[in-house]
């Protein structure tokens, strides 16, 4: 992709004005608005680092409008097919699940997590993932320095959108203290970790007062913490009501991890705006979702991953993991297929963390699978993702206004999804930071 980039230096005789930054991208396909048709022979013009139009043909860096000491970047990709950046609704970004995942809690700092993040926010971001959505963090110290950090450009990375500590009972699944001794559960003793309505307000109150985007709480038992609690409702239905209310009346929205159905449905009815995993969903589950017009993270990638652990004797699964992950992982493809026949709105998550990160790709294969077409996959990691982020006025599509976050592939995803799992160019905010 040598050719892909030709810098104008529009000759700087007046310095007096503030020079502005265009991008201007030559899309030999574009898909502006995932879900509607697709455009041949396209610029998209980004100026500081947002769309400020897109027009038909090839425009040049003289057509643009820019002043004489404007900075122009012109990228070739006019044998590309373009889109959108892709969004990722469920990641842990400052860890990746290995066999020394339970040393790692006690031996890394916050700061050592922060640094594991920076990392794994650059690959996601050179796999296409512009933008991710972090679940809970081991240290919200770490998930909130790094969210910042890229904020500032000081870390080359995924945008992120967080919610520190994940909101969970004692014991439960986010407590994550369990087979610990008590002197070392102490220690890592979360501030989400709560037990009754008061504390719960309490709870999401503390992580608002830390910078929270948004809000997640564990609804349910999980496959990979480390006890024999189930995978059924843990909070009772006031604790549940008083976290969706305390979150709404300061401004976040909320996510639930659950995969029991009982679970899935209090949370639903609690008023939660998505459900990541939803396992065990049912037909009630399928109405609620439709009532409250709330969002479906099928996390797909993580079933796989989880059921390829459990049967290989030589994972590191500890018992009650390995019993979970053989219970949960074959059962989620079927999952996604059937809330999407029924209508449920999905958006593209794959819990990356316990995935590998850089591999989220592998979710649209998946989605595929269970169902979708490529354009509704797309459309999950576009256009849905922005919307169960709330942040539709600047994320999903290329449009004016919007951040000029842009991905491209040499072939066509609409006829082989896969294409997405090698991205050739990846911008975001008008800077290309990958060019093969």
């Amino acid at each position: 992709m040598n050719r892909l980039i030709t810098t104008i230096g529009l000759c700087a005789m007046f310095t007096s004005a503030h020079a502005a930054d265009y991008a201007v991208v030559h899309a030999g396909q574009l898909l502006a608005k995932p879900g509607s048709a697709v455009a041949e022979n396209q610029t998209v013009v980004i100026k500081d680092g947002r769309v400020e139009r897109v027009a038909a043909g090839f425009l040049d860096a003289q057509a643009i409008g820019a002043n004489s000491n404007d900075n122009v970047t012109v990228h070739d990709l006019s044998d590309y097919f373009v889109m959108p950046g892709l969004i990722d609704g469920h990641v842990h970004i400052t860890h990746e699940n290995n066999p020394n995942g339970r040393l790692d809690r006690v031996q890394m700092s916050g700061a050592d997590l922060a640094m594991s993040g920076a990392g794994f926010a650059h690959k996601t971001l050179m796999a296409g993932f512009t933008t991710v959505r972090d679940v809970g963090a081991g240290s919200s110290d770490a998930i909130f320095a790094l969210r910042e950090g890229i904020k500032r450009g000081d870390v080359v990375g995924s945008r992120i959108y967080a919610s520190g500590a994940t909101i969970s009972v004692t014991g439960g699944h986010g407590d994550g203290t369990q087979g610990y001794t008590d002197e070392i559960g102490h220690i890592l003793h979360s501030k989400g970790v709560c037990d009754g309505a008061g504390e719960c307000r309490k709870a999401v109150r503390d992580q608002v007062r830390r910078g929270a985007d948004h809000i997640k709480l564990t609804a349910t038992g999980g496959v990979l913490s480390n006890t024999a609690a189930g995978l059924e409702q843990q909070f009772f239905d006031d604790e549940l009501e008083a976290i969706m209310d305390s979150a709404h009346a300061m401004g976040r929205r909320v996510t639930a991890h659950a995969h029991g159905v009982q679970g899935i449905n209090a949370a639903l009815a609690a008023g939660v705006d998505s459900i990541e995993h939803g396992t065990y969903l049912d037909n009630e589950s399928i109405r609620l979702f439709k009532k409250n017009d709330a969002f479906l993270v099928p996390t797909i990638l993580a079933g796989v991953t989880v059921a390829e652990w459990a049967n290989d004797p030589n994972s590191h699964l500890l018992p009650p993991q390995r019993a979970k992950a053989k219970e949960v992982g074959p059962t989620m493809l079927d999952m996604a297929r059937r809330a999407h026949k029924g209508g449920v709105k999905i958006a593209f998550g794959t819990d990356s963390g316990v995935s590998q990160h850089g591999v989220n790709a592998r979710e649209f294969g998946l989605l595929v699978d269970a169902g979708m077409t490529p354009m509704e996959a797309i459309h999950a990691a576009t256009v849905n993702g922005a919307a169960n982020l709330d942040k539709s006025d600047v994320l999903g599509t290329v449009e004016p206004g919007k951040y000029g976050d842009l991905v491209a592939v040499k072939g066509d995803p609409l006829s082989d999804i896969k294409e997405l799992e090698d991205i050739d160019f990846v911008m975001k905010e008008g800077v290309a930071y990958k060019m093969q």
